[in-house]
């Protein structure tokens, strides 16, 4: 029963992640903290982190179809989002157990709060001294344009990606975020390009967690969630298509904001 349960919450966490672009590793690890309280938190990083490579692969696979994903600004912000989630990952093994929980429950707070304060940011179609300015059409001939400094594009995924490798989140959760509100990238386009980018990222953070040698444990448990993730990753994508950007920000604060408020009341 429970495997069959783990498997549902893979659908879940997949379907969810996928369509808010974090491949849903700030639903799993809460869940994971609950269910293994005696599990360590590089154990649970590492299970986290493999269920979010494959639930963002397959994410970024039915997003392709879609055509929403900025191939060009992806691999830019995988110059800074890998070297920060290899760094994070290292770090994983010198954070306790209360100072891991507490971590994760400030970073999901802080960022909840701002975006169900300001879940679109309005910015101007013209392109700022130095910036790129991007253009996308999609599968439904819908085109989007956007302008960014590719600078701050780097250094907000090197945080990204470091958070990602520390706490096991898959750096969505405040990529996201970050290039709707700081990089004025469109809902749906920032979405599509984070999953991409943290299918790459991840995968760098959970090699370093294997080479390490912190990965001995829940490979089983981790199998089983990744294949749910798989299935509700397609179904994310596809639910995209019918929700508006704004829903989309809120039901990703409204996910932070639970699942914060449930580890700080949580026994260290």
């Amino acid at each position: 029963m429970l495997w069959f349960l783990l498997g549902l919450l893979g659908v879940f966490v997949g379907a969810f992640g996928t369509l808010i672009g974090s491949a849903g590793g700030f639903l799993l690890v809460p869940v994971l903290l609950f269910l293994y309280p005696h599990e360590s938190p590089a154990t649970i990083t590492s299970i986290t982190l493999s269920v979010a490579f494959f639930n963002a692969l397959s994410g970024s696979v039915a997003y392709r179809r879609l055509r929403r994903i900025d191939y060009r600004s992806g691999a830019l912000f995988l110059v800074g989002s890998v070297p920060g989630a290899i760094a994070g990952a290292g770090v994983t093994n010198l954070l306790s157990r209360g100072l891991f929980q507490l971590l994760f429950g400030v970073v999901l707070l802080v960022t909840a709060g701002y975006l169900m304060i300001r879940p679109r940011r309005t910015v101007p179609a013209g392109a700022g001294k130095g910036h790129w300015v991007r253009q996308i059409t999609d599968s439904r001939g819908d085109v989007s344009t956007y302008s960014y400094s590719r600078f701050w594009g780097t250094a907000i995924a090197f945080g990204a990606g470091f958070v990602s490798g520390m706490l096991g989140i898959g750096g969505g959760i405040l990529h996201v975020p970050a290039l709707t509100q700081l990089l004025s990238f469109p809902t749906h386009i920032a979405t599509a390009t984070s999953s991409f980018v943290v299918a790459i990222t991840t995968l760098s953070a959970l090699v370093t967690h294997v080479v390490t040698g912190v990965f001995t444990e829940g490979v089983r448990r981790a199998a089983v969630l990744a294949a749910g993730a798989i299935i509700g990753a397609q179904l994310g994508a596809r639910l995209s298509q019918r929700i508006s950007g704004v829903l989309v920000v809120r039901l990703l604060a409204a996910g932070m904001a639970i699942v914060a408020l449930r580890l700080f009341i949580a026994p260290f």
